[in-house]
Parts: C-alpha cells; sequence; structure tokens
C-alpha cells in the first residue's frame, strides 16, 4: 500500500470530545499534544508512585512489630498467603471498632491493584488469650 493510499486510523476508544478535535489539527500539533499527552502521563505516574510511598511509610509496620508477629508464629512472607502479591505488599494495622474500653486492632497485609486498595487480613495486634 502506498502513503497516498493508506487508511485513516481508527479513533480511540475514548469519548468522542476528546478526540475528535484532533483530527482538524495539523500534524506538528499533533505532535506537540503526543509530547505533551506523554510527558502528562509520566507525571501522574511520578506523582502516583510518590503518594504510595509516602503511605507506605506512614502505615508500615516496624520491623519489631514484624518480629513479634514471628514469634507468634504467624507468616510475615506474602508467598504464605493467597491472594497478597509477592511484591508491593506490606503490613500495616487497621483498627475496625473502638469503644470506651477497648480499640479493635488487627494486623493486614495491603497493596495497590490499579486504582484501588486491597487488603487481607493477617492476624488481631493483641492475641486472645
Amino acid at each position: 500500500m502506498t502513503k497516498e493510499n493508506r487508511i485513516k486510523p481508527s479513533a480511540p476508544e475514548l469519548p468522542k470530545y476528546l478526540w475528535e478535535p484532533l483530527e482538524n489539527q495539523s500534524p506538528e500539533r499533533l505532535e506537540t499534544v503526543a509530547g505533551y499527552a506523554a510527558d502528562l502521563a509520566d507525571w501522574k505516574r511520578q506523582r502516583h508512585q510518590v503518594e504510595l510511598e509516602r503511605r507506605r511509610a506512614e502505615e508500615e509496620v516496624s520491623e519489631e512489630e514484624i518480629e513479634q508477629l514471628g514469634e507468634r508464629e504467624i507468616s510475615t512472607d506474602p508467598k504464605n498467603y493467597e491472594d497478597v502479591p509477592a511484591s508491593g505488599a506490606y503490613i500495616t494495622v487497621k483498627t475496625t471498632k473502638e469503644t470506651e474500653k477497648t480499640s479493635y486492632r488487627y494486623y493486614y497485609w495491603q497493596w495497590r491493584e490499579g486504582d484501588s486498595w486491597k487488603n487481607e487480613y493477617i492476624a488481631p495486634v493483641v492475641p486472645r488469650e
């Protein structure tokens, strides 16, 4: 197929208001838009990663708490949990309920899947006696 007979690319699966105005732009302007879109995507990925790292630093349990779980014979290896990914998951403490006398706190694995947070129960912070 020669360049003169080249078929126009089909529109992406995006809202019409995004791709339709592009059809009237010059090749140079389209290249500028493509460069900006790539830079913006990189910036958003970087911002997302910084937010993940900040949240992990705030919520992840200490090495001492990890050791205490080990002493209780509770695995801190994500491979021992069916749905927990081998990388990117960390252990955090969640409070599910608080009363005047008691705080119900539990260890959970936590990780990011796409745009949402996932977690899996590990054990209570204070073991039952």
